[in-house]
């Protein structure tokens, strides 16, 4: 059975440094895990491995050989069950670390910090869309990435690269347009690409009213460095969704002020 010497570790500033990096990447782990399926997978391992320090190798060496086996390619499966969850962990230290997402530092301390008023302008449309989409009941998806990544999006999309309109917005969502069944991905300050097919959240504990609209909103802000609207056709209800979690029911002011900060 494993063993680990004890009376080698010593009580250092780095040693403490060390448990707490390694306590902050447990939690950011967790928050990552936390109510999707990937969540029972974990526990699984865990189970195995516990098993695996306990288990006395003499007395059962046929559950001890089997259990050595698992825990030999241990790595190996974690990397392949927990691919998205790696994916997503690496996206937020990127985003955290990125250049792109310290670019409003320069520009205040250069003064070339961009206006409310020009702001506003940018996304009074999508605003203005969304408010006629929420009085007709219009289902929509309209995602928001930070950074387009064109073999993401651009396999399942139709591609436009068109500007911002509320025309444009509510044309590509009406019921009988061939591009509504799927998201509109906005980047750059361009619609690039509309009627995209979204990976869905594998979370289990979300509101059992929530269609693959909700699902799908969810799953991209998991998958990518992105935000989503949600307007919901059988109540007109619109929700905000961002790295994993939702905003529901929220008010214009509230949507005004979330898509200044994020957009």
């Amino acid at each position: 059975m494993p063993s680990f010497d004890f009376s080698s570790f010593k009580i250092t500033p780095f040693a403490i440094l060390d448990i707490l990096l390694l306590a902050i990447i447990i939690y950011q782990l967790y928050n990552l895990i936390r109510g999707t399926i990937a969540a029972n997978i974990f526990i699984g391992l865990a189970i195995i491995y516990v098993l695996y320090f306990i288990v006395p190798e003499s007395k059962m060496p046929l559950l001890a050989g089997i259990l050595k086996k698992v825990a030999d390619v241990g790595i190996i499966a974690v990397i392949v069950l927990f691919q998205q969850e790696i994916r997503r962990f690496l996206l937020l230290m990127g985003k955290n670390a990125s250049l792109q997402r310290n670019k409003a530092w320069w520009r205040y301390f250069f003064g070339k910090v961009e206006t409310e008023k020009n702001n506003y302008a940018r996304i009074k449309p999508i605003i203005d869309a969304c408010k006629s989409m929420k009085q007709t009941r219009t289902g929509a998806l309209i995602v928001f990435a930070k950074y387009y990544d064109e073999q993401f999006y651009q396999n399942s999309c139709e591609v436009l690269d068109a500007r911002i309109s509320k025309r444009v917005l509510e044309s590509i969502f009406q019921k009988n347009s061939p591009l509504h069944d799927g998201a509109v991905v906005i980047a750059e300050n361009k619609i690039k690409s509309a009627s995209c097919i979204l990976p869905v959240t594998e979370k289990a504990d979300l509101p059992a009213q929530f269609g693959l609209r909700h699902r799908a909103g969810i799953g991209v802000t998991e998958a990518n460095d992105a935000t989503a609207i949600i307007v919901s056709e059988e109540t007109g209800e619109i929700s905000y969704a961002k790295q994993g979690r939702i905003k529901m029911d929220i008010s214009f002011a509230e949507l005004e002020k979330l898509l200044n900060k994020d957009f």
